[in-house]
């Protein structure tokens, strides 16, 4: 079921695979400015983000059915998800911050990191848990296909092609095993969302969240690729 919010986004993963940004990573011409940028954004990103997973499980918690008998196992999985972020992907941030000498403590949101995260905390906090899944779930299973695609592009160009360490890292664990076992389990809880929601309107909010998302996560990347921001005054 959430494979048809997949498929209505298609134009924007496809875009998103080819996106200069992903392919300067994997052939190893990205600057690492851009990338510096990126790691710094993400890391504010992911902290939202697992702020969102959490408002989401208590979202759950509190509307869905008791008769559910997925109810209890779905929100334990969520809070998992939360902690695996501070675990795994920012300890990822965090490396990359010491090895680049990078200072954060005082980073802010450039304007696409704003608008991505104010948009999935807004409908975490004021709209239904199936709509915050469903605003939550590119951040899951982009990254997952890109990091695929990364590592296909990667395998395909072999030896003629030099990265820094840092940039196979990040393709290492988008396309690994671990985090494609994360995303799985969050797609099946979004599956079970739609069927027990089998309604067209609660449909219809979910796939305007995803597809609004996918082209928040272009954007993302899109303003790494520009060092994108703020005006100054």
């Amino acid at each position: 079921m959430a494979q048809l919010l997949w498929k209505a986004a298609a134009n924007v993963i496809r875009a998103t695979e080819k996106h200069p940004f992903l392919v300067d990573m994997v052939n190893g011409t990205l600057h690492l400015d851009n990338f510096r940028y990126y790691v710094i954004q993400d890391a504010l990103f992911l902290t939202d983000f697992a702020t969102c997973l959490t408002i989401l499980g208590t979202k759950m918690q509190q509307e869905m059915s008791e008769d559910n008998k997925n109810k209890e196992a779905s929100i334990k999985r969520i809070s998992e998800l939360a902690q695996g972020i501070e675990d795994a992907e920012k300890e990822l941030h965090r490396s990359f911050f010491i090895q680049y000498n990078i200072d954060a403590s005082h980073a802010m949101p450039t304007p696409n990191t704003l608008l991505y995260t104010s948009y999935m905390i807004r409908v975490v906090s004021t709209r239904p848990y199936t709509e915050g899944l469903a605003v939550l779930l590119p951040c899951f299973w982009v990254y997952m296909h890109i990091g695929k695609c990364m590592l296909q592009l990667r395998d395909d160009l072999g030896d003629s092609a030099v990265r820094p360490a840092s940039f196979d890292a990040w393709i290492d664990m988008y396309a690994g095993e671990d985090f494609e076992t994360e995303v799985t389990d969050y797609i099946a809880i979004v599956d079970e969302a739609i069927a027990a929601n089998n309604d067209d309107d609660t449909f219809k909010k979910m796939q305007e969240h995803f597809i609004m998302c996918c082209k928040l996560e272009y954007m993302f990347w899109s303003q790494a690729q520009s060092l994108m921001d703020w005006p100054g005054f």
